[in-house]
């Protein structure tokens, strides 16, 4: 048409750098989800890895299937804020649960000395 605007000319994004390459394609939806879990302040109550404190229960490994662990974050009880899908969306919850499930399963407590009979 006459008068109308040219179309703006749109340019790849460039190429990664080499290292930024390799540090993506090594990263997990474990790395992913620590990233989320500590961005989203949940080490605050839980800890860096989540193995709980005097504020936050332990949270991984979970045993609660992802649906019921998103409801459970949607709509908590006790202390604990509500993250809605505005704060935390579903994806990044699923990345979070992820890294969750990745956690050690604590020792017995025979097994740890300090807490042995």
């Amino acid at each position: 048409k006459r008068g109308a605007p040219e179309p703006a000319e749109t340019k790849a994004p460039p190429a990664p750098a080499p290292a930024q390459a390799k540090a993506a394609t090594d990263a997990t939806p474990s790395d992913a989800g620590a990233t989320l879990y500590k961005k989203n302040g949940c080490y605050e109550c839980h800890v860096n890895d989540a193995q709980g404190g005097p504020q936050g229960p332990r949270l991984g490994p979970n045993p609660i299937p992802f649906p019921r662990f998103v409801a459970y974050v949607r709509n908590p009880a006790g202390d604990m804020p509500p993250f809605t899908a505005k704060v935390i969306s579903d994806d990044d919850l699923s990345k979070i649960y992820t890294f969750l499930q990745s956690r050690p399963t604590p020792p017995p407590v025979k097994d740890i000395p300090l807490l042995a009979p």
